[in-house]
This record gives C-alpha cells, sequence and structure tokens, in this order.
C-alpha cells in the first residue's frame, strides 16, 4: 500500500507519500498558490513558477512523482487532513458525495480551511478519478469530550448555529497518543496534558487515551496566546472590535495581528528571543503565562496528572519556553532534568519521577496515513 496524503491550505499544499511500512519516500509543498512566483519544492521540482491553483499545484506534485520513480498508477490510496468535521465527521472515513457534503456543510465554521481541503479533494478527483480518497479530521479526537465541555452557556437557538466547542490540533493529539504508547512503558499514562506549540498553540487533558476538554472552542483562535492569534479574549471586547473597526476588521485583528506579534512585534518565537526587548520579553512570557494557566483547567478536568508531552515547532525546540511551563507546573508534582531539557532530550523526567514528561515528534501525515490504511482495511 502506497499512500498520498495531502495538507491543503488556503494558499499552499503539502504533500508526503508512504510506502506500506509508514516509511515517508517523498515530501512535497507548494506555496504562493495563485501567484506568479508559487515555490515548488517536490522531488527533483524545485523553484519558482506560476501556479494558477490548487489542481495545477497537484499536477506538479504527480509530476514530481513520477519523476522521482513513484508512479501514480501504484498509489493505494489519498488521504487528506481536513480541519473541520463538525459534529458529525468524527471518525477517519473514506470520502464519498455525501462526505464532501458533510465538509461543505461545516464551511461556515471554518471558512479558511475547509474550502482549501474541498478543493484538494475535488482537485485530486478530478486527475486520478479511479483512487479512493479518505479524509481524517482535525476535529475529530475532541469528539469525547462530555457535553458539559463541548456547550457554550448559549440559548438552544444559539446553538443550532453550531455555535459549540469542537477543538483543534487533533490528528497531532492522536499522533501523541500513538507516539507514547510506542515508547514502550507498560500502559499509556491515564491523565496525559498534552501541548501543541507553534504557530498555532493549543493543550488537551488526553484521560485514558481520549480527549476530555481542550482549549481551542469554535475556531482556533480561543485558548493560548499564538503566534498571530489573541487566544481567549472576553466576548464584550470582540464586540468592542468589532464597533470600532467592522466585523472584518476585528476578524483581521484578532487571527493575523494579534498574539506574539501583537505584543512583541513578531509571531516567531525564535525572532522574539533573539530581539531581547522589553515587548518580546512580555510576549514569552504571556505565552508561557498562559499555557500554564490553561493546563490548571485540563488537569482539573483529568483529575490530576501523570504524564506531561509536547509537540510542534515551539513545542518540541524551544526549551527555554518549555522551562518555563514546566516550572509553572511544579504544584501539579512536574519536576524535570534541567540538562535533558537544555539538550533537547526526548525524555526530561529523571527515573522514579512521579510526572512522566517527553518530547514528541511531531507526525501528522504519518498518522493520516496510518489512519487511512486502517479504515481501507476494513473495508477489505
Amino acid at each position: 500500500m502506497t499512500v498520498l496524503v495531502v495538507n491543503a491550505g488556503s494558499s499552499s499544499l503539502k504533500v508526503a507519500v508512504f510506502d506500506d511500512a509508514l516509511c515517508e519516500v517523498m515530501a512535497g509543498r507548494v506555496t504562493e498558490i495563485g501567484s506568479m512566483g508559487a515555490r515548488v519544492e517536490a522531488g527533483p521540482l524545485v523553484g519558482v513558477r506560476p501556479v494558477a491553483d490548487h489542481a495545477a499545484a497537484l499536477a506538479l506534485i504527480l509530476e514530481a512523482m513520477e519523476e522521482a520513480g513513484i508512479a501514480v498508477s501504484g498509489l493505494t490510496a489519498a488521504a487528506h487532513r481536513v480541519v473541520h468535521g463538525g459534529a458529525t465527521l468524527v471518525a477517519p472515513c473514506r470520502v464519498t458525495e455525501a462526505v464532501v457534503a458533510e465538509v461543505e456543510a461545516c464551511v461556515p465554521l471554518a471558512p479558511l480551511h475547509n474550502p482549501a481541503n474541498l478543493t484538494a479533494i475535488r482537485a485530486l478527483g478530478a486527475l486520478v478519478p479511479a483512487l479512493p480518497q479518505y479524509a481524517s479530521f482535525d476535529t475529530a479526537f475532541h469528539a469525547t469530550n462530555p457535553e458539559v465541555a463541548r456547550r457554550y452557556a448559549l440559548p438552544p437557538e444559539a446553538e443550532a448555529l453550531g455555535l459549540r466547542r469542537y477543538g483543534f490540533h487533533g490528528i497531532s493529539y492522536a499522533s501523541i497518543v500513538r507516539k507514547v504508547q510506542e515508547k514502550g512503558s507498560d500502559r499509556l499514562p491515564q491523565r496525559l496534558l498534552a501541548f501543541h506549540l507553534g504557530n498555532g498553540a493549543s493543550a488537551c487533558a488526553i484521560l485514558n487515551g481520549q480527549s476530555v476538554a481542550t482549549t481551542m472552542g469554535y475556531s482556533p483562535l480561543d485558548g493560548l496566546t499564538m503566534g498571530t492569534r489573541a487566544g481567549s479574549i472576553d466576548g464584550n471586547a470582540v464586540l468592542r472590535l468589532a464597533e470600532v473597526h467592522g466585523v472584518a476588521g476585528a476578524v483581521r485583528i484578532l487571527n493575523r495581528e494579534s498574539g506574539l506579534l501583537g505584543l512583541g512585534g513578531a509571531s516567531d518565537m525564535r525572532s522574539l528571543q533573539r530581539a531581547g526587548t522589553v515587548e518580546a520579553r512580555f510576549a514569552v512570557a504571556h505565552f508561557c503565562y498562559w499555557a500554564v494557566r490553561h493546563a490548571g483547567s485540563l488537569i482539573a478536568a483529568m483529575g490530576g496528572l501523570d504524564a506531561v508531552a509536547f509537540t510542534g515547532g515551539i513545542g518540541e525546540n524551544d526549551r527555554t519556553v518549555r522551562g518555563e511551563i514546566l516550572r509553572g507546573l511544579r504544584w501539579a508534582g512536574v519536576e524535570f532534568d534541567e540538562a535533558a531539557n537544555a539538550g533537547g532530550a526526548a525524555v526530561l523526567h529523571q527515573t522514579g519521577a512521579r510526572v512522566a514528561i517527553w518530547t514528541v515528534p511531531a507526525e501528522e501525515e504519518r498518522q493520516i496515513a496510518m489512519e487511512a490504511m486502517a479504515v481501507r482495511a476494513g473495508e477489505a
């Protein structure tokens, strides 16, 4: 089985090809789709060229695969990351017309993401009509949250608009659960606090392998301080922004101009730490403070803490941020090895520690490939 994994953004396309042993045999990306200067990095195809749309980007990817010796005709399946599955698409599945309709119905819930996901599904279907396609949903992992965690305190007519907590980064959290189990420990920790820290950031309470609470809500805007997103903010503050700047202006400010960028002048954690200004230091402190504060809520949802896991660009690579968050969790029994953290080790706790701590490499593409393989195997 050879699986092509597709992750489509509004102006980008990332792919990875996995063989039946789940080894990645090729990866590629096309960015700035729709421009005359799209950047192509896919196997032997590297450079800048016009790429009109996602269909053209996928055609280039398939061309690169052939040049790299990976026959498109030999693909067994394609698997897509879909950001929002709503209340009904809560498990990986084969893409059918009914599934496409459900994903399309979720466009109002994820207007920046689901249209791009749909474009990739349709474009690949046109390019390789016989290739079975599968989908994994970023919201699905959190479908196990209890109803009391998912409902906002809104009247029924408001909830009927789809206004409830869905949670995101679910594919990443499913991958963390799998990777922790693969570490060879006797069992998965009962109460696992997981951090996905990158430009988009969230945390999740994982009880007996299932999500019971997470920081993102109706949209990926809620929760932790992020690269350009504000994170948690009072609804009346949002209304005030909309009053002054209009709805479109409020959307821009909250999603594109806030977070680390709004506080410190840069959305990249490394840039902030290099800058060393008062504003930059405050932005980093804000990021860590709110990660710890939200973590307290998640630990309460699990009734305690047995393990902590970090993934994502910041979670895996930023020892300063990890250290600050872990120090902030000492009240919960967290003790970590400072030298291991400074060295970027995979295991950050000492032997005999009450709370285990790991850094877990992000493997979302491999997780998507595994889920597609599992669904396909069940069809046989």
